[in-house]
C-alpha cells in the first residue's frame, strides 16, 4: 500500500473520487500515465500495489464516487500496461465484474465502460475470463436502466468481436452455463443468448451443431415467446441448425429425438408445427440412430395427426407413413412391444384420426412381426375388445380386422368369439348399435360359416338364457338379410340334400333353439317344411309374447324380400309345398288380426293359385302328411322328431327361467314396498293369479275352421 502511496500523489487519489466525473477522469488519465512509467521501467511490484490500491480502496469502497474512481481507475491501469496488461488481469477484472451487481446503476454503468476499454488493450487474453464476463453480461442484457443496457449491449459486442477472433476460446467450457442460463424467461436475456448461439454457430472453428441438444429445448421454448422478435430469431436458428443437420454426416439424433418429441406435445401451435417438422427430417436422415426412439416418435406423431391445425396434421401424417414405411428389425433394437404400448394408449384418445392410425400401426405390427406381437396379446386384447364399442364405425372396422389378424390359429380365434359373446352379455348397446356390423364383418373376415359354428357352440352353454335368445334372435336376422352371408343362406337351402348343409344346419340348430323364432326362420331357410309345421304347432301359449310377436312381424316382413323368393314362388305349387302352406297358415293364425303382418301374409297366401290343387295331387299331399306323422321319419338322415324334442325341452328351460327372473323381480319390488309402507295385515302366503282366467291361445290343436 505504501508502494502505492508513493507512486500516485494524494492529490490524484482525492480527484479520482471526487464526484463530478471531470475531475476523477483528469485522475484516470494521471494513474494511466504513472502505470505507463511504472511499465517502461519494469517495476511490476508497484503496478500490482496501485491496482490493489484501486481495488480495495477504491473499487470494493462503500461510497460509490470512490467505486466509479476505482473503475475507471483500474481501465486506466490497464491502459498504461498495454501489452503487458494481460499478466495482471487475474487483479483487474473481477473487482470491475463485481461491479456489474452494484446496487448504483452508475456503477454498473462504469462497470460496463471500464470491462470496454480493458477488453480493447487485452483482447484475445481476455477470453480466459470469459464465462464469468458471459454470466455478467447475461444478467446486465436485462438491467432496469436502459443506459447501463445499452452499455453492455457495446460491451457485448466487442467481446463477440474478440470471441470470433480468437483461437483460444473453449465451447467445451462455456455450453454447461449456456444450457443453464437457456431457461431464463427474461426476454432481453433470452435475445442476448440466441445473439451468442448465433454467433458461435458462425464461426467455422466452433462446432455449435455437435452441442445442440444441449440447448436445443431452450431454443425451444423461445419459439412460444411472447415477443414476435425473439420467436422470429429463435426460428431463424432453429432453421438454420436443422439445414446444418441435413449436410452433416455426423449428428446426434437420439438425444435430440427426445427433445422434440416433448416439444411436439407443447400448447403453442408454433412450436407443435417446428417440432414436429424436425421428427419429420430426422426420421428421413436418422436411420438406425433412430430405431430405439421410434416408439417415442410415435407418441408424439400420433397425437399431432388430429391436430386442430391442418399444417400440423399433413407434416404428421407423412412422417408417421414414413415411419410405418420403415422395416425395422427386433434385432436392431426396434421395440416392438413398446411400439404396441404406444398404439394401445392412442386408441383412448378422442380423436378419431388418431384412434385410426393406432390400429394401422397395429395391424402393421401384426404383419411384420407377428410372433412378438403374440407374446403381447395379453396386454393388448382387452383394450381392442373395448374398442369395438368406439363411436366411430371406420375404428370398429379396423379393430375388427386386427382382431381377425390375431384370430388366424384356432385358439386365439376362439378367444375372440368367446370374448365377443362376453362382451355383448355385459354391454347390451354394443349388441344392438353395432352387433350386426361386427357379426357381418367378422364372418367376411373369419369366414362366415366357422364363425357362425363357433358362435352357436358358446351359445349351447349359455347360463343367461335370456341373452341367449336375445343374441340368436340377432344373429338369426344377420344371417337372413346381410348380403355377405348369401352363401350360408345358399347352404341352408341344402340341408336336406346335402351333407354339408345338413351338417350347417344341425351345428345351428340346439342354440337356434333358445328363440322359437329363430327356429322356424331357419328351418324355412333349410326348406324343412314340414318341422316348421311342427315347431309352430309345439308352441304353447307362453311361448306366444310381445318379444315373439315382434320377431314374427320381422319375419313376414322378410318373406316379401328377395331372400325368399324361393319360397313364394314355391307357393306356385302348392300341391308339391303343402307343409309349406301348412306352416305359413300356422304363423297367419299367431298374428293379430288387426296387424299389418297379418294383412302382409294373408294377402300373399290369397294368391296361392287354386288350379294347382286336384285330387290326386291333395290325395297323395294327404298321404305324405300322414306319413311324415311318423317320429321315426328322416331326411337326408336328419332324424326331426329328436330334434323337435331338443327344441321343447330348450323352450321349456326358456320358460321357467324367465319365471324365475319374474319371480325374482317381483319378490324385490314386493320387498321393497312392504319396506316403504309396513303394512299391518298378517304374513301369508301370496296369492296367485287365475291362469285359468287368462284368454286361450288363438293357436290350438283344434281343426282350421275353429280358429278365429
Amino acid at each position: 500500500m505504501a508502494d502505492a502511496l508513493s507512486a500516485i500523489p494524494a492529490a490524484v487519489l482525492r480527484n479520482l473520487s471526487d464526484k463530478l466525473y471531470e475531475k476523477r477522469k483528469n485522475a484516470a488519465l494521471e494513474v494511466e500515465g504513472i502505470v505507463k512509467q511504472l511499465t517502461a521501467a519494469g517495476d511490476h511490484d508497484k503496478i500490482t500495489a496501485v491496482i490493489n490500491l484501486l481495488t480495495h480502496e477504491f473499487a470494493y469502497s462503500a461510497q460509490a464516487n470512490h467505486r466509479k474512481g476505482g473503475l475507471i481507475g483500474l481501465a486506466a491501469a490497464t491502459v498504461g500496461l498495454s501489452a503487458e496488461a494481460a499478466q495482471h488481469l487475474e487483479q483487474i477484472v473481477p473487482p470491475v465484474i463485481n461491479s456489474f451487481s452494484d446496487q448504483d446503476s452508475r456503477v454498473r454503468y462504469y462497470a460496463c465502460e471500464a470491462l470496454y476499454n480493458i477488453a480493447k488493450v487485452v483482447r484475445g487474453e481476455f477470453i480466459v475470463h470469459f464465462n464469468k464476463i458471459f454470466d455478467a453480461l447475461c444478467k446486465l442484457s436485462a438491467d432496469s436502466d436502459p443506459n447501463v443496457q445499452s452499455a453492455a449491449h457495446l460491451l457485448d459486442r466487442l467481446v463477440k468481436d474478440i470471441v470470433t477472433e480468437s483461437d483460444q476460446f473453449s465451447i467445451e467450457e462455456f455450453i454447461p452455463l449456456l444450457r443453464e442460463r437457456m431457461n431464463v424467461l427474461n426476454p432481453y436475456v433470452r435475445q442476448f443468448l440466441v445473439g451468442w448461439i448465433t454467433v458461435l454457430d458462425s464461426v467455422p472453428d466452433i462446432d455449435m451443431l455437435g452441442f445442440l441438444p444441449d440447448f436445443l429445448d431452450g431454443l425451444f421454448n423461445m419459439l412460444s415467446d411472447s415477443s414476435l422478435e425473439i420467436r422470429q430469431q429463435a426460428d431463424s436458428a432453429l432453421s438454420e441448425f436443422l439445414h446444418e443437420i441435413k449436410n452433416s454426416p455426423s449428428v446426434d439424433y437420439g438425444r435430440m429425438a427426445e427433445i422434440l418429441v416433448q416439444r411436439a406435445s407443447s400448447p403453442d401451435e408454433f412450436t407443435r408445427w417446428t417440432a414436429i417438422t424436425w421428427i419429420n427430417e430426422f426420421v428421413k436422415l436418422g436411420g438406425d440412430q433412430l430405431v430405439p426412439y421410434y416408439a417415442d416418435i410415435l407418441g408424439a406423431i400420433l397425437p399431432c395427426i388430429a391436430d386442430k391445425e391442418e399444417k400440423i396434421r399433413v407434416v404428421a401424417r407423412e412422417t408417421n407413413d414414413e415411419l410405418r414405411a420403415i422395416k425395422a428389425d427386433p434385432a436392431e433394437g426396434f421395440d416392438v412391444g413398446a411400439i404396441l404400448s404406444i398404439a394401445k394408449r392412442q386408441l383412448s384418445s378422442e380423436y378419431e384420426a388418431t384412434r385410426i392410425e393406432s390400429l394401422h400401426w397395429i395391424s402393421a405390427l401384426l404383419n411384420r412381426h407377428r410372433s412378438e406381437v403374440m407374446s403381447f396379446l395379453n396386454d393388448i386384447f382387452d383394450t381392442l375388445l373395448k374398442a369395438l364399442s368406439d363411436p366411430s364405425d371406420q375404428v370398429v372396422l379396423l379393430v375388427l380386422e386386427v382382431h381377425a389378424c390375431i384370430a388366424e390359429d384356432q385358439h386365439n380365434f376362439r378367444q375372440l368369439v368367446v370374448f365377443l359373446v362376453h362382451k355383448f352379455r355385459t354391454d347390451n348397446a354394443l349388441l344392438e348399435r353395432r352387433g350386426a356390423l361386427i357379426i357381418r364383418r367378422l364372418c367376411v373376415l373369419l369366414n362366415a360359416e366357422r364363425v357362425y359354428r363357433e358362435l352357436s357352440t358358446i351359445l349351447e352353454g349359455e347360463a343367461d338364457l335370456d341373452f341367449a335368445s336375445t343374441l340368436v334372435q340377432a344373429l338369426n336376422l344377420i344371417l337372413l338379410t346381410s348380403s355377405e352371408l348369401g352363401d350360408l343362406r345358399d347352404l341352408l337351402k341344402l340341408s336336406l340334400v346335402n351333407a354339408s348343409g345338413k351338417d350347417f344346419f344341425l351345428s345351428l340348430y340346439t342354440s337356434w333353439s333358445h328363440s322359437s323364432m329363430a327356429i322356424i326362420s331357419l328351418c324355412l331357410l333349410a326348406q324343412a317344411y314340414q318341422h316348421t309345421s311342427s315347431v309352430i304347432q309345439s308352441l304353447t301359449e307362453e311361448d306366444i309374447n310381445v318379444r315373439f310377436l315382434v320377431q314374427l312381424d320381422k319375419l313376414i316382413h322378410l318373406l316379401e324380400t328377395p331372400i325368399f323368393a324361393y319360397l313364394r314362388l314355391q307357393l306356385l305349387e302348392p300341391g308339391r309345398y303343402i307343409w309349406l302352406l301348412k306352416s305359413l297358415y300356422g304363423l297367419l293364425m299367431l298374428l293379430p288380426q288387426q296387424s299389418a303382418a297379418f294383412k302382409i301374409l294373408r294377402t300373399r297366401l290369397k294368391t296361392v293359385p287354386s288350379y294347382s290343387f286336384n285330387t290326386e295331387q291333395l290325395t297323395s299331399s294327404i298321404q305324405t302328411m300322414h306319413f311324415s306323422e311318423d317320429p321315426c321319419n328322416e331326411h337326408n338322415g336328419i332324424n326331426f322328431a329328436s330334434w323337435l324334442q331338443r327344441f321343447k325341452q330348450m323352450q321349456q328351460q326358456q320358460r321357467v327361467y324367465l319365471k324365475s327372473q319374474a319371480l325374482s323381480h317381483s319378490s324385490s319390488i314386493s320387498s321393497k314396498v312392504v319396506e316403504v309402507q309396513k303394512p299391518e295385515e298378517p304374513k301369508g302366503t301370496l296369492a296367485m293369479p287365475d291362469m285359468s282366467s287368462r284368454p286361450p291361445s288363438r293357436l290350438s290343436r283344434k281343426g282350421p275352421s275353429q280358429l278365429r
